[in-house]
């Protein structure tokens, strides 16, 4: 981005636009996403400029609708991998400047170990099952136990989250990976080069509007409503991956259970 706020070149989904078709095609800065939703909701009128107070209230705005975006799978057009080796801790931080230095996510998406001592060229990747809650991981009696981890727990603490693989795998011989939900970053800079797949333009502008109605005290046209919503869907139809339905194996165990210590044996 270049220029100064809503002009210069661009970036919407991976083509790079110049001045002239900023205006035609698409969004380039959140000031342009911020103003249009201003426009289109009565606030500022044909050829008017919004003032400094309502395009930072638009930001505010803008940001908090992001920012509950981010923890929508279905609002997220891609999951990352990262890895980390491991060093035979029992735990590893995850966020800003962490041992995972990354966003700090909400949840774990998918994770598995890797083997890459003594696996080449084949190294062996391994599933982990996530606890989905600290009720789960206390169950386990021997939280120190080393050896091929079966399971991890993800504690989403603020603001770094941690990770809990267990059993706790040998330091050296083994990756530790885990699949999070792609960043969808807020905006720091009215100015700031937006860079987000073609198909979100429509979606912030017209959601914006729907917020932003509500702190001026006017109705949203039903026409914004309905784009808004045939939005959302067209991300969602975009985003979604299902994936293969799986049965815990202990379903299969000809095991019995143990109402005091809630296990299968």
């Amino acid at each position: 981005m270049s220029g100064s706020a809503g002009f210069g070149n661009f970036v919407f989904g991976s083509t790079t636009f110049g001045v002239e078709a900023a205006s035609a095609i698409g969004f380039s800065t959140p000031y342009d996403i911020c103003a249009y939703a201003l426009k289109a909701i009565g606030v500022v009128g044909v050829g008017q400029s919004p003032l400094a107070e309502d395009i930072n209230d638009a930001m505010r705005a803008l940001n908090g609708m992001v920012g509950q975006w981010q923890r929508k799978r279905w609002l997220i057009w891609h999951l990352t991998d990262n890895f980390l080796l491991s060093t035979g801790a029992q735990s590893y931080s995850v966020g800003p400047g962490a041992d995972f230095n990354v966003y700090r996510p909400d949840r774990l998406e998918a994770a598995f170990f890797r083997q890459f001592i003594n696996s080449t060229p084949n190294q062996v990747d391994w599933p982990l099952d996530i606890l989905e809650s600290r009720e789960d991981y206390n169950r386990i009696v021997l939280k120190q136990l080393g050896s091929l981890p079966r399971y991890i727990f993800y504690d989403s603490a603020y603001q770094l989250g941690y990770v809990y693989p267990w059993q706790i795998p040998e330091a050296g011989v083994y990756e530790l990976h885990l699949t999070l939900k792609e960043t969808l970053f807020q905006f720091p800079f009215l100015s700031q080069a937006i860079q987000l797949p073609p198909e979100y333009e429509e979606a912030l502008w017209t959601n914006l509007c729907i917020r932003l109605a509500p702190i001026y005290q006017v109705q949203v046209r039903p026409d914004v409503v309905g784009l808004a919503k045939a939005s959302l869907a067209v991300i969602r139809g975009a985003n979604a991956q299902v994936p293969r339905l799986t049965i815990p194996v202990y379903l299969n165990w000809p095991a019995l259970y143990d109402i005091n210590s809630d296990r299968m044996y």
